[in-house]
């Protein structure tokens, strides 16, 4: 606090110091200890937001130092109160939220890739319906499926020499296809 400016209106006191820094030293000094034990309380032992409370406590009773009367007997119970409040309506705030969520459910929504992909996936599938059925069954067979030549030749009926003949023109019709819709093959 020892950077803020003085308020408009407030004078400089003897030592240059500015009266409202005066009184948060003073508050800190006499207060922060015994007001961070009791915010401990209430925020069920978390350290971190119980030092937040009363940093908040502090704040306000610095914009409200002119109101603050330095020669009453104790600002503790006013201190109490704002930082009893404060607790309050941090509860209250989580309480009206919809609660959050854990980031594992990110990990069931698509990534960037596999939205390019599911494009690319549907590109090819598109083109794939320009292809004639033998082809296609051809291609779907070998490369979607998994199968060799052979293994391709045999569930289709066919010589294994066909199905290869038949993969080599449909990848050929595929590319020709794709390029047609923009996809370069490189």
């Amino acid at each position: 606090m020892s950077g803020a400016e003085p308020a408009p209106g407030s004078g400089s006191g003897p030592d240059g110091a500015v009266p409202e820094e005066d009184l948060m030293r003073a508050l800190y000094r006499e207060h922060a200890g015994a007001l961070f034990t009791y915010v401990l309380k209430l925020v069920a032992g978390d350290r971190h937001l119980a030092e937040d409370v009363v940093q908040e406590t502090l704040l306000r009773a610095w914009k409200s130092a002119a109101q603050l009367d330095p020669a009453a007997r104790s600002l503790r119970p006013w201190l109490v109160t704002v930082a009893r409040r404060i607790v309050i309506d941090g509860h209250r705030s989580r309480q009206a939220r919809p609660p959050e969520t854990s980031p594992a459910a990110l990990d069931l929504l698509p990534a960037r890739d596999e939205l390019e992909r599911s494009l690319r996936l549907m590109t090819i599938s598109d083109a794939l319906q320009d292809l004639s059925p033998a082809h296609r069954e051809a291609l779907v067979e070998t490369y979607f499926k998994g199968r060799t030549v052979s293994e391709a030749a045999e569930e289709l009926g066919l010589p294994p020499g066909t199905v290869r003949s038949r993969v080599f023109y449909a990848l050929r019709a595929a590319r020709n296809a794709l390029e047609e819709r923009g996809v370069t093959t490189s």
